[in-house]
């Protein structure tokens, strides 16, 4: 017997048919919950894209350039910044295991006209890049054999050059600048510069020295660490640097422009022309109150700006780390350095980023391999404190 339904009432809801009601209304929240955070998630993604935007147009970028390579923002803003090594995956060289990874080309471009303007013999000197640890070149030191004959007749052998090797000291030359995290943590701060200028900066103090008086052991051999004699090219041994007595024991004698004048002219005209006086500043200004028997100075100051100062007609390169006046040192070199000391170096600057070792600091620390050597002495002179 069916029950009878009152048109004027609702129908009865099964309780199955409420209960899948409920579900679908839980279902429809659910997704809509997921839709909004969806969309702050897009939102958030919008941002970063902007800020990251904007942090590019507000740092200048290296080298001038108006746009940076991806090598270069993957290892600045994610590894320098981060340490996320994943980022700079693609770097040519980045292997941890050889002690860091190895920057781009542009920080290290960088990093190398940093150091040209601050290092004085680097801006003289002749520079290799190498692939390698170990550099080697062959100097003939003997010269190549010649002669004339007529047009048809005979052409006798000549005889055998003599060369000699020269294998340049190297060492690891390494920087350790540090930088706190709330600087990397600031979007405004130029990271990139800041670590090219400390870098370049330490370089160049710990390889000025050592360009000048290395000793050769696990670092470059410097040219006042050379042997030494008074005989002159033709006689001297291959290696050794010339030198010019100053005449007197503690410093200069009577007449300082003579013994300058036989300096310069114990040079070979061919490594005159573009030769220069190195010294440091006590040296220079010494020398800047030298005059000549008839009362005139022997420093000539530069009368065009950007032309640099003078000292009887050849500029002059301060170098703090050439000795001062003093009985048996050397305050003075003058050569062509072009010709006469070699640098050579690997070039990819290798930083390995350290968060741990003095926290609340990241330090980063760089190295670079670096080796220099006389290559041609009869291309520098000496002048020496003695009587």
């Amino acid at each position: 017997m069916e029950t009878p339904v009152n048109s004027d009432s609702v129908p009865a809801v099964a309780p199955a048919d409420r209960l899948e009601q409920s579900f679908d209304i839980v279902a429809r929240q659910d997704r809509a919950e997921a839709d909004i955070r969806q969309l702050r998630g897009d939102v958030d993604e919008v941002k970063a894209r902007l800020d990251k935007v904007a942090r590019a147009a507000s740092r200048p970028s290296i080298a001038g350039r108006e746009t940076e390579s991806p090598e270069v923002k993957g290892f600045v803003e994610g590894y320098l910044r981060r340490g996320r090594e994943h980022e700079i995956k693609s770097i040519s060289g980045a292997t941890p295991g050889e002690g860091g990874y190895a920057v781009p080309r542009e920080l290290d471009a960088v990093i190398a006209r940093e150091l040209a303007e601050i290092s004085p013999i680097r801006n003289i000197a002749q520079v290799v890049r190498t692939g390698t640890s170990g550099y080697r070149k062959l100097v003939a030191t003997g010269g190549i054999a010649s002669g004339w004959v007529s047009e048809t007749a005979a052409r006798p052998d000549t005889g055998t050059p003599n060369f000699s090797e020269i294998a340049p000291p190297c060492g690891d030359l390494y920087a350790n600048p540090a930088a706190s995290q709330a600087m990397l943590d600031d979007v405004g701060f130029d990271l990139e510069a800041w670590l090219a200028a400390e870098i370049a900066a330490e370089f160049a103090r710990a390889e000025g020295e050592a360009f000048i008086r290395g000793t050769g052991t696990n670092q470059p051999e410097g040219f006042l660490t050379a042997p030494t004699s008074l005989a002159e090219d033709d006689t001297r041994a291959f290696g050794q640097l010339q030198y010019i007595g100053s005449g007197n024991a503690a410093g200069f004698d009577a007449e300082p422009d003579a013994k300058l004048i036989d300096l310069i002219h114990a040079l070979k005209a061919g490594h005159r022309q573009g030769a220069c006086f190195v010294m440091n500043s006590a040296t220079l200004a010494a020398v800047r109150k030298l005059k000549t028997s008839d009362g005139a100075f022997l420093w000539q100051p530069g009368l065009v700006e950007g032309q640099p100062d003078r000292l009887l007609g050849y500029p002059v390169i301060e170098a703090e780390d050439m000795p001062d006046i003093e009985g048996g040192a050397f305050p003075i070199a003058f050569g062509n350095f072009r010709h006469g000391y070699l640098i050579a170096e690997q070039s990819a600057t290798k930083v390995l980023r350290d968060p741990f070792t003095n926290k609340p600091f990241v330090h980063f620390y760089a190295t670079r391999r670096i080796g220099g050597q006389v290559l041609d002495s009869n291309a520098i002179k000496l002048l020496k404190i003695e009587a």
